[in-house]
């Protein structure tokens, strides 16, 4: 009863629309710039930046008591990870959004056509940094917890570049927030204000994670407990997504799928982070051993 109650009040329709923002009237452009056949898009920026801020953030956090590698894994743990959310996140956009791309494989390489699963990046994520730890003969587990506290970069800005390149956007909505996107609806029908949902998920999964991640580093001893860190990231992004998940409008060709099974399904693949999540926090502290430090400090009780 509470899911339906609120799955209807964000899927209220606005009446008017004369008094919300038109999106085309922000002068927002998906691409940066061109230059003959290359162009640079705001998509490809998130990434980079992401990429770049959480490597700075990385050397940071490692240079802190009881660090399970040194600055001299960083660079080739940053390719590790960086290969696993590329592939892991195109491979799970195709998995859990468009298998019909299988028929024509091709198709799985133009990464602008339907994009990236984040849900995919997570797990190509963790399949290179547990490639990358047995490699270096680390705590894969722990090279995650630091990992985790990075990624809030990424997907800050990665929900920006979906609200410029004006995809993904919410239910229809009569918030004075509301904005109107274009092409939403069939040609010929009065476009609706809608929730800014990405902007919804900049703020949870980026600023509000990094906050709580950083409180966490910072502020308390979570780092010593392997799994704690990672498990708050895990618990707290799929608690965010599927909440946000109900003022956000299906993909069109899994509508069907909602409908039916009465969640989008990004919200169904929030439940095993939220399990998982809340597992690893739970169980972190069992986990917890004297804590030697790679770059040679002195270790950690």
């Amino acid at each position: 009863m509470i899911l339906s109650t609120i799955t209807a009040a964000a899927g209220a329709v606005a009446p008017a629309v004369g008094s919300h923002i038109r999106f085309e009237d922000l002068g927002l452009h998906p691409d940066v710039f061109s230059i003959g056949f290359f162009t640079l898009r705001w998509y490809s920026l998130a990434y980079i930046g992401g990429i770049l801020l959480g490597w700075w953030y990385l050397l940071k956090l490692l240079a802190q008591p009881g660090a399970p590698m040194a600055r001299r894994h960083a660079d080739d743990l940053v390719f590790y990870a960086t290969l696993g959310i590329i592939l892991g996140g195109r491979l799970g956009y195709v998995i859990f959004y468009a298998p019909e791309m299988f028929l024509h494989p091709l198709r799985i390489f133009r990464l602008w056509d339907g994009g990236m699963s984040f849900h995919g990046g997570v797990i190509g994520t963790s399949i290179g940094l547990i490639l990358f730890a047995r490699k270096h003969q680390l705590n894969w587990l722990r090279v995650h917890d630091y990992i985790a506290c990075c990624v809030p970069f990424g997907l800050f800005f990665g929900r920006l570049a979906n609200f410029v390149n004006g995809e993904l956007w919410g239910k229809p909505t009569d918030v004075a927030w509301g904005i109107i996107f274009e092409r939403t609806v069939p040609f010929g029908m009065v476009e609706p204000a809608r929730h800014p949902s990405q902007l919804y998920e900049a703020g949870l999964e980026g600023i509000v994670l990094f906050a709580l991640l950083w409180f966490a580093f910072w502020k308390t001893k979570a780092r010593y407990d392997p799994g704690k860190l990672v498990g708050l990231f895990v618990l707290g992004y799929g608690i965010a997504r599927f909440t946000v998940e109900f003022f956000r409008e299906p993909d069109s060709q899994l509508r069907a799928f909602a409908e039916h099974t009465g969640l989008h399904m990004g919200q169904w693949l929030c439940v095993p982070m939220i399990v998982g999540g809340a597992y690893l926090v739970a169980t972190s502290a069992k986990r917890r051993v004297r804590v030697e430090s790679i770059a040679g400090t002195a270790s950690v009780a």
